[in-house]
């Protein structure tokens, strides 16, 4: 699962190349998890990670340059990609 999140995180990458890696990557695993989230509250069956995998890939093709702008917004995604993270090592 995590060659599917590093391919994906390259493609937003692609797509917004002011993103550094770890912040793509980062991204990728929250829409990931939060996909699967949403979709089980909802009462899906579990459609295994290909489903998960294509509805994040639309995701970052439809919206990659952009997605950090609205993850930001989101206060539970905002701490983590913050630019702040990075100059605490």
């Amino acid at each position: 699962m995590n060659n599917e999140k590093e391919q994906l995180a390259k493609l937003l990458q692609e797509k917004n190349s002011s993103l550094p890696y770890q912040k793509a990557l980062t991204l990728v695993e929250l829409l990931w998890e939060d996909f699967e989230a949403t979709y089980a509250k909802a009462g899906h069956d579990y459609k295994g990670k290909e489903l998960t995998e294509r509805v994040v890939r639309q995701w970052v093709q439809n919206y990659g340059e952009r997605l950090h702008e609205v993850a930001a917004m989101n206060p539970k995604y905002a701490g983590l990609l913050s630019d702040e993270e990075d100059t605490k090592h």
